[in-house]
């Protein structure tokens, strides 16, 4: 280790984090622990503590939201479950809902042990002095799910938000909710980012900086959490948390919540932190197992609901599932792979196909473009006697947008596959796997996770903004590792993946007009997936999908003033077409997450998402 991993481990040598240390090594054993202790001993490029005292609301800025005249001003309810909570967590609970910057909400402590005494004199003194503070009474403590509906019953907010007997709220966490809400008094669901913060107080960690409304990343985690607050008509639809989901009572409830929710708001702002104790889920995930399969039971749910159909898995990362949709039908799949020369790549790439494929369905279309070889031509002809079929660009010159639309004329799929020639297949399932996501309701293209033959992350999803226009997520990553909160291995929504291998029905191809033939290179895939997601469909990243990508890690990208002229020509035309989005950030993301690398580190250019100051 370098010095300062080795000062940073020594840091984090306290007695909890040695005993959830040997709690992990026993769960994944030494290998696989050995992995995530590298991941977690890595030092932070931007380091969290600094960055988060210093965007934080100051009393500054807190002072300008208390003087801030709003025209309509929402009742918002906390509600908070609580049972034998330790004197000092009650008092800093509340003092936190205390500190808010917006004046105009409620909190109700659902008490489920009345006979504390200790909790009862704090209880009351808070009440005296502040009469939004009101507690009910919970003679027999009948579980997290009920003890919360108890409470609720008594709230009366417009909106009602949920929160733990331990955590804390930021102070302006309400008003960034109220200033929203005067903005637009439509919004059904709000949920922010989140921290973790030592026992003590003394230390903010483990940042969760969130995508906007995410259905497949909810589907593998319930990454929304905290906190999440919901309008009353809404939560009067659901009717409370549900007994049966106890342990994951919370994902049940935000399912069935946003299912009902046609505006869903994100506040990319840490707005809650999550105590870190011994007794706590965040500190010890192995003391609430039973929870995680609460966790899949309530995604088989949500399933069901939306009538879909899929097995849902639970990783070894707890509270993290799989899931693998049915599919629907068995139509017929067009593999397009563009070629020039180069027969030794081709080969490889049919001969993965054609070995592993488990998928009967299909035909492997090669595009051939101006190869000038001998032996291409009579590699072709061995592909034609094994029913391959071999369509011959008619145009000179290179144009991968052209080529792969003329292909699509000429193939007869109604789902189509494209495919580099220097793609290897790993999973033999691969077919079933893209088609069961592209056969879904609302989804566009299916990509997959692809690796350098040296087994390290070529492209995780793409995120829009890094370097400039588009990156891939996790490039570099060594293979054995999952990233940022698991999501180089975890199924969600992104708003591009490559087209180096990328599904998509040729029904939503159609419709959104093929690839871009002005980009001839560079970034058609991510315009085509932008394009899919501008008309309502979401496109997929699934790392359940794996291949070899043979490109080479070194290969320049443009080697000639033509080829620089025609990359900066494309940049400019990415530029001109989703300048918006670019202003706005990729929605899969977080604006507080870096542009300049693949990593998730944090932003430290400051232009991530202030207090309100106005």
């Amino acid at each position: 280790m370098a010095n300062n991993q080795v000062i940073h481990f020594i840091k984090k040598l306290k007695p909890y984090n040695i005993q959830k240390g040997l709690r992990y090594l026993k769960h994944y054993g030494f290998k696989e622990f050995c992995v995530r202790l590298s991941e977690r001993m890595e030092p932070e490029e931007v380091p969290y503590g600094p960055w988060y005292e210093q965007y934080r609301a100051k009393p500054e800025d807190l002072m300008k939201q208390k003087q801030h005249s709003f025209k309509h001003q929402p009742l918002i309810s906390i509600v908070v479950p609580a049972y034998h909570t330790p004197d000092v967590f009650l008092r800093q609970m509340l003092d936190s809902l205390k500190d808010q910057s917006y004046q105009n909400w409620e909190v109700i402590i659902g008490n489920a042990s009345p006979d504390d005494s200790h909790m009862r004199s704090i209880l009351d003194e808070y009440a005296k002095n502040d009469a939004r503070i009101k507690s009910v009474d919970i003679p027999d403590n009948l579980g997290i799910s009920e003890n919360t509906n108890a409470a609720l019953n008594h709230a009366s907010g417009d909106y009602i938000g949920f929160m733990d007997h331990d955590d804390l709220l930021a102070p302006d966490a309400l008003f960034e909710i109220a200033i929203r809400l005067e903005a637009n008094p439509d919004i059904d669901v709000f949920y922010t980012d989140e921290d973790k913060v030592s026992t003590d107080l003394s230390e903010h960690f483990q940042p969760h900086f969130k995508p906007d409304f995410n259905l497949d990343l909810l589907r593998s985690n319930n990454y929304i959490c905290h906190f999440f607050v919901v309008k009353r008509t809404i939560l009067k639809q659901v009717k409370g948390l549900d007994p049966k989901y106890n342990g994951a009572q919370d994902y049940d409830f935000i399912f069935r919540c946003t299912e009902l929710s046609k505006n869903i708001v994100h506040i990319p702002r840490i707005l809650y932190h999550w105590r870190v104790h011994n007794a706590s889920t965040a500190d010890n995930p192995a003391s609430k197992l039973y929870a995680y399969e609460a966790g899949k039971k309530a995604i088989e749910d949500n399933l069901a609901r939306s009538g879909e159909k899929g097995s849902v898995s639970m990783r070894s990362d707890y509270g993290f599932y799989n899931v693998d949709y049915a599919l629907t039908d068995q139509p017929l799949v067009s593999i397009l792979i563009p070629n020039k020369d180069h027969i030794d790549i081709l080969k490889q790439c049919i001969r993965s196909l054609k070995k592993k494929t488990t998928y009967t369905n299909y035909e492997i279309i090669v595009i051939e473009n101006n190869s000038t070889e001998p032996a291409t031509f009579e590699y072709y002809d061995k592909l034609k006697k094994d029913g391959i079929q071999v369509l011959y660009y008619p145009e000179s010159g290179f144009n991968y947008s052209a080529i792969n639309n003329w292909g699509v004329k000429n193939c007869k799929g109604e789902y189509l596959l494209f495919l580099n020639n220097d793609i290897e297949v790993i999973t033999p399932d691969f077919i079933e796997k893209m088609l069961s996501n592209c056969e879904r309701p609302g989804i566009g293209a299916v990509g997959a996770k692809l690796y350098y033959p040296d087994n390290t992350i070529q492209h995780a999803g793409i995120i829009i903004g890094i370097g400039g226009i588009a990156g891939h997520a996790f490039l570099n990553l060594p293979r054995a590792r999952s990233g940022y909160l698991h999501k180089a291995s975890l199924q969600m929504n992104v708003s591009a993946v490559t087209a180096a291998c990328m599904m998509v029905s040729r029904k939503i191809f159609d419709l959104v007009g093929g690839f871009e033939e002005t980009l001839s290179v560079a970034f058609n895939d991510v315009d085509l997936c932008l394009r899919i997601q501008k008309a309502g469909y979401h496109n997929v990243y699934n790392p359940h999908v794996e291949m070899y990508h043979h490109e080479s890690k070194s290969r320049g990208t443009e080697d000639s003033e033509a080829k620089a002229r025609r990359f900066q020509t494309e940049i400019e035309f990415m530029r001109t077409n989703w300048i918006q989005l670019l202003k706005s950030g990729d929605p899969c993301y977080n604006p507080n997450l870096t542009l300049a690398s693949w990593n998730y580190g944090l932003r430290a250019d400051g232009k991530g998402v202030k207090p309100w100051t106005k």
